[in-house]
């Protein structure tokens, strides 16, 4: 329960699908994120607390304090990027955790005050938060709120034609177990931006999240030889794949700087021959915006610009829209109870928004949500070189522990949640 057991957890974790570049790569139900998965479930045994896996995937580690109640839920996720950094995620887990265990140690101490806790407290290992091998994003928490369909989202495959089922049979986490009921929850991450840095403060309330949105373009063209085809016979995919990208980059200067974020992460083309004009190009446009009618006019405008690309390269080019999140207001009790917690605790506090998607976005939708966030050095993420001080993340278990705490003794009941929607792709 010192700073230094956590540290030490911390950086042993880091080991776990460690990159030589400081980084890790423990992609959803990999062989290291059943590692990590493994050294969360003995950290729970030591403990005496008991464990389950969902039918997605999700990991709990659940501390009873009353028999019977619901349980405020603590964590993130444990997957990373390829090539991730080994804060994102990982770090909230790890401090929920060692969160839990002092509120488990203040509960039974004996300074506890009489009003005892009136809910269980639980802590989790979110599936597939990152989306880097399976999409969407989001997976087990979308999953737990009923945004997403467990059946659907089991059936998902990756770029090697692996689901989601086999995957997570393959590492020994497809559970069955029962879901805990949950009363509120709570997730502490690094902000993955440099308000927090730039202010010198060390903890960021979170008020909302961006509209984000995201298109699933092919482009099909004609495969070709590269040698023998003249360039006006060419109905080249790649080409016209090319002038998509640039157009959803280009498309963020239509609207005043840094109202709209986008680009396209992910992209596969056929056949991938180095003599062959490519016939067909998937990729992936993700669009961002704290407006959710920026979102959508910057989606038609690129819509349009599909079409005049197809016509010009005489291709066949489909949008489809797939992982839209509306944006997502966190409850004023759960923003008051966090500055209250970090008034308490003499740490400096700001409201922020989150233009990144978190697990708690999804439970924002079933359950009293409190979002917080700790600087992030230069603001880099999803980067090998991703860095949050020592000292920063000790303060954040601090205020995750005094929050947990809070949220156990009933601070923030479930009827100031706001009324859960399905996302427009549910």
């Amino acid at each position: 329960m010192t700073p230094d057991a956590f540290l030490a957890d911390f950086h042993a974790v880091a080991r776990i699908g460690a990159t030589p570049a400081g980084g890790v790569d423990r992609q959803a139900a990999t062989p290291a994120d059943r590692e990590t998965r493994e050294w969360f479930a003995a950290f729970a045994a030591r403990r005496g607390w008991e464990t389950r896996v969902d039918g997605i995937g999700n990991q709990f580690a659940l501390v009873e304090l009353v028999p019977g109640a619901p349980y405020v839920l603590l964590g993130s996720h444990l997957d990373s990027q390829p090539l991730g950094g080994r804060f994102d995620g990982a770090y909230g887990v790890i401090a929920a955790l060692h969160a839990a265990e002092r509120i488990a140690a203040r509960v039974s101490g004996a300074d506890a005050p009489a009003d005892g806790p009136v809910y269980n407290l639980a802590v989790v290992n979110w599936f597939n938060e990152e989306g880097g091998r399976f999409a969407p994003s989001i997976m087990g928490s979308s999953v737990f709120a009923g945004i997403k369909d467990e059946a659907a989202m089991l059936d998902v495959r990756d770029l090697e034609g692996t689901s989601v089922r086999e995957a997570l049979s393959a590492i020994g986490y497809l559970g069955a177990d029962e879901r805990p009921a949950i009363a509120a929850y709570a997730e502490i991450h690094i902000e993955q931006g440099r308000l927090l840095e730039r202010d010198g403060l060390p903890i960021g309330a979170v008020d909302r999240s961006w509209y984000t949105q995201k298109l699933d373009i092919e482009v099909l063209g004609e495969q070709s030889h590269t040698g023998a085809t003249a360039m006006a016979d060419r109905h080249d995919a790649l080409l016209g794949a090319a002038q998509v990208i640039t157009r959803v980059h280009e498309v963020t200067e239509l609207f005043p700087p840094e109202t709209l974020v986008s680009s396209v992460g992910q992209l596969t083309l056929e056949p991938n021959s180095p003599i062959v004009v490519a016939r067909r190009v998937r990729l992936v446009a993700d669009l961002r915006a704290d407006d959710a009618a920026v979102v959508l006019e910057a989606r038609d405008r690129l819509l349009r610009d599909i079409a005049e690309i197809a016509d010009a390269y005489g291709l066949t080019i489909t949008a489809r829209d797939f992982d839209v999140r509306d944006n997502q207001h966190y409850p004023e009790s759960g923003l008051a109870l966090a500055e209250e917690a970090a008034a308490h605790l003499g740490l400096g506090a700001r409201r922020i928004r989150t233009m990144a998607g978190h697990d708690s976005v999804a439970m924002n939708r079933i359950a009293p949500t409190v979002m917080l966030f700790i600087p992030s050095v230069d603001g880099v993420s999803h980067c090998e070189r991703e860095y949050t001080s020592d000292a920063d993340m000790v303060a954040g278990v601090e205020m995750l522990a005094e929050v947990g705490w809070r949220l156990v003794h009933g601070a923030l009941q479930p009827e100031t949640a706001p009324a859960p929607e399905l996302a427009a792709n549910a």
